[in-house]
């Protein structure tokens, strides 16, 4: 008797694990992307994944979906472990339903999302459907909502990353935006609030899915995407890489790396990486490979404003977050783009106790009509409001310029930065010397010798960094060279930091 269970549960589990059948899952090949099974292997440790709610069905008696019962519904959901350490996964199957999510679906990512929250682990969802289903209706709706809900309460509690890995429109991708990181596929994946059907018949405009909400346009134009890769595996692979900087939750210890590189290396290149012409640009990401262990670097939202550089690395085993100008792109200017992208990932980084690293070279806030009446005043006082609350450690590294209030919002003495170094070649003053000298010395703009002058004059006395350091707003000016050593140092003095912001409800960001 027992036998006949045993092959009983064997065939209903094999009919489960087929999820829509043979031909939907060669279909799913066909396009070149994985399963949802297939997804879960890839993302986490061989063996290592405990799935739940394998036999739910859905509970729709409307449309003749009471004949089409499919053990999961649509969503494989369960526990594993990535790198060792614990992980909450839910995998939409595209394969049942189109992944649509159902009442009894969305339970399903509720129940993990709660035991996630619990056990105070990340939570990662791969997603992959075609929205809410719509012969359940608003049942359907009330599931996007419990899901929401449950992402608004995890924020700042455990990472939550989500993994876009085919459609997600409508009611679906505002679970994504709330969670801290998300990641697309190259061709494959796409998000919208409205489809381009809609869009079409509302307001006439036509357009492409990809054009509109692929993977491009969110991890160049609309900086709703983190990041994308060219396949499947590649995206699930870098999930893992991500989950290795970060902590399992927000009062959870950080992970430390596996580093062979020396806390004692000099990098005498640093000594050289800045033009004699100040006018010249370099790469900060060169510095910044100089600097960390093994020269890696895993960027955030890279092609999206990258007049400003975010992203983790480690040093000396410890993980840190950096924040860099990137000379390379408009001077390395903070504009609403920037300071939104830096803002959130500082915010991120405090939340979850990684130390901040600030790697300064601003010439000022872009100036335009165009920032200023899409609001450059409020998105800027959102990276300046970021950095002032941050309790975590931070260092601030002054490579160049630092001029005007742009000085003030990266990190600076006066936004609480425990330690503030500059470069021999930083100038910290209210503006460029040109600019000052034709403000302060307007009589004398018919002469170009005088001008010329007074600049460098201007430039010997305010565009350098002992100016700061004697009103002790620069803790010390140190050797290019000397970077990575002292930084190692630092983070490891700062290490245990007690810091906390006035009782309150919560703040209110300038949203």
């Amino acid at each position: 008797l027992m036998d006949t269970v045993i092959n009983s549960l064997k065939e209903r589990r094999d009919r489960a694990r087929l999820g829509g059948g043979q031909k939907r899952i060669d279909a799913q090949h066909q396009k070149g992307k994985l399963t949802a099974l297939e997804r879960i292997h890839v993302l986490v440790d061989e063996g290592s994944f405990e799935e739940w709610g394998t036999f739910v069905e859905h509970d729709c008696r409307d449309f003749g979906m009471e004949e089409q019962l499919i053990p999961g519904d649509g969503v494989i959901t369960g526990l594993g472990r990535i790198n060792g350490r614990r992980a909450a996964i839910f995998a939409q199957d595209f394969t049942v339903f189109g992944g649509s999510l159902s009442h009894r679906h969305a339970e399903k990512i509720c129940k993990i999302m709660d035991r996630a929250l619990e056990l105070r682990i990340p939570v990662i969802g791969l997603n992959d459907s075609g929205g809410a289903r719509i012969q359940e209706g608003v049942s359907s709706l009330a599931g996007y909502a419990e899901i929401f809900q449950r992402n608004i309460l995890s924020s700042g509690v455990i990472p939550q990353i989500s993994v876009i890995m085919g459609p997600c429109a409508g009611g679906a991708v505002y679970s994504p935006a709330i969670t801290d990181f998300t990641f697309m596929v190259k061709q494959s994946s796409y998000m919208f609030v409205t489809g381009t059907d809609v869009l079409k018949t509302v307001t006439g405009e036509v357009i492409s899915p990809e054009k509109l909400g692929g993977s491009h346009t969110h991890t160049h134009t609309s900086g709703v995407a983190d990041a994308a890769f060219n396949h499947d595996i590649t995206t699930l692979l870098m999930v893992r890489k991500l989950l290795t900087f970060l902590p399992d939750s927000w009062n959870s210890p950080n992970p430390t790396l596996n580093s062979s590189d020396s806390p004692h290396r000099k990098i005498p290149a640093l000594n050289h990486i800045i033009p004699k012409n100040h006018q010249l640009s370099y790469d900060m990401l060169g510095v910044i490979k100089h600097i960390v262990d093994h020269a890696e670097f895993f960027p955030i939202r890279e092609h999206f404003a990258p007049n400003i550089i975010t992203g983790f690395a480690s040093l000396n085993g410890e993980s840190i977050g950096i924040v860099a100008n990137q000379p390379l792109s408009q001077a390395g200017c903070l504009d609403i783009n920037a300071s939104r992208k830096a803002a959130r990932f500082v915010r991120f980084c405090d939340a979850f106790n990684i130390p901040l690293l600030t790697l300064v070279d601003v010439p000022g806030f872009l100036p335009g009509i165009d920032q200023e009446y899409n609001a450059i005043i409020t998105h800027g006082a959102k990276l300046l409001f970021a950095y002032g609350e941050a309790t975590v450690p931070k260092i601030t590294v002054i490579t160049r310029k630092a001029y005007g209030g742009a000085y003030d919002v990266m990190a600076s003495k006066h936004l609480r930065g425990d330690i503030n170094y500059a470069w021999p070649s930083a100038e910290i003053a209210v503006m460029g010397a040109d600019g000052a000298v034709n403000i302060i010395f307007r009589q004398h703009l018919n002469d170009p010798k005088k001008i010329k002058q007074l600049s460098q004059d201007y430039r010997t006395t305010f565009a350098n960094p002992f100016s700061a350091a004697q009103r002790g707003f620069i803790d010390d000016v140190i050797s290019p060279e000397e970077t990575r050593i002292r930084l190692i140092r630092g983070f490891a003095f700062l290490k245990g930091k007690q810091l906390s912001n006035p009782e309150k409800k919560h703040d209110n960001l300038p949203l």
